[in-house]
């Protein structure tokens, strides 16, 4: 065995036991990301359409995980940074389709949170959502992005800022 993984080696993944264990998580993720629920749901899908003509490329199966939460940061990067605005008007909203327990952050408003991440600058929100929901440490966010570990301190520190005084500033500004 060489450079590959020979086929006999390879881990045996089933897209659907990986849709099972963590389809979940990784809508969470980009949910944060995008800060919508169609298109986390879109993201979410595109993961695992991915995983279906790519699942070869995962050498070991306990990084799977990993594999897809850089698949969707990738995805997210290609397809969804530059997203064009759709008027409110054209959309056909049906509140009973939302999940209503998306995420739990203990007692943070969820909408707040999502207009404070989405006021993040794409590299700002990348790295917080690494360090938060990937479990990454400095280093490997650094090396997944090729950043200095300096940079990325930074930018984790300025994100969790970001969100501290968004989440919790006085609800009145100024009002006197």
């Amino acid at each position: 065995m060489a450079d590959g993984v020979a086929p006999s080696d390879s881990p045996q993944l089933d897209v659907a036991q990986l849709v099972a264990l963590h389809h979940e998580a990784l809508y969470r993720y980009a949910y944060r990301l995008t800060g919508s629920v169609p298109d986390a749901e879109d993201l979410t899908q595109q993961v695992f359409l991915t995983a279906q003509t790519k699942l070869n490329q995962v050498r070991d199966a306990q990084c799977v995980q990993s594999w897809l939460f850089t698949v969707l940061r990738n995805s997210y990067l290609r397809s969804f940074r530059k997203r064009v605005p759709i008027p409110v008007a054209n959309l056909e909203l049906n509140i009973d389709s939302i999940p209503e327990d998306a995420v739990d952050d203990e007692g943070i408003d969820r909408e707040r949170l999502q207009i404070a991440l989405n006021e993040l600058p794409d590299d700002f929100k990348i790295v917080l959502l690494l360090f938060y929901f990937e479990d990454c440490s400095y280093l490997q966010i650094a090396e997944r992005l090729e950043l200095p570990i300096g940079t990325v301190m930074s930018r984790l520190s300025r994100a969790k800022s970001h969100l501290r005084l968004k989440l919790y500033e006085p609800e009145y500004h100024g009002a006197g």
